[in-house]
């Protein structure tokens, strides 16, 4: 009785975890917290700041290993989810998608093209957004900060709060404050 139970947790447990990387009709992960629109920049920039968010693009691509793992191992741990959804507004972008995008300057490209245009050319890649961009800008110019590639939780988790808090604009490297706050969340889970 006892192994049927701890079967039926089993099952229940990673029904739970598999269900925060569900992929979609275009290959890419899906999570409760990307925003589904149109995307017209300027459009999403303003929603984001009317809900008191920031704006993060992320790129993937379909069969992306790097996608995968951070889905499955940091987008489904509880404290990175709940941070993304009380702190962003994540519009997911395909590497080598046809969907057209408007940019900040209104130039109207395909994703594989903005993603050219911005020089993005790893998955997955955020850009982070500031809360005003000009219309004489691109996203890729107007990013504060970019982060290409999969990371575990912490290093995740801490450039979202780095860029929540605007360290890019404080003299205090994003390693050097990754490195303080990995100490202190390393001494709180001892």
């Amino acid at each position: 009785m006892l192994k049927k139970l701890m079967l039926a947790a089993a099952m229940i447990f990673a029904s739970m975890t598999l269900s925060f990387a569900e992929v979609g009709e275009d290959g890419l992960h899906k999570q409760p917290w990307l925003r589904l629109t149109f995307k017209d920049l300027r459009e999403d920039l303003a929603a984001a700041n009317e809900e008191g968010k920031r704006m993060v693009i992320l790129f993937e691509q379909r069969g992306c290993i790097y996608c995968s793992r951070l889905h499955k191992n940091v987008f489904s741990d509880p404290e990175v989810r709940k941070f993304i959804e009380d702190n962003y507004f994540v519009v997911q972008m395909n590497l080598f998608g046809d969907e057209e995008v408007t940019d900040f300057d209104g130039e109207v490209q395909t994703e594989k093209n903005i993603a050219r245009r911005w020089g993005v050319v790893f998955t997955p890649t955020f850009l982070f957004l500031p809360e005003e961009v000009g219309t004489n800008r691109t996203a890729g110019t107007a990013s504060v900060q970019t982060m290409p590639g999969s990371f575990g939780k912490w290093t995740t988790l801490n450039m979202l709060r780095w860029i929540k808090q605007k360290g890019y604009e404080g003299e205090e490297h994003f390693q050097k404050f990754h490195a303080r706050e990995f100490l202190k969340q390393k001494a709180a889970s001892e």
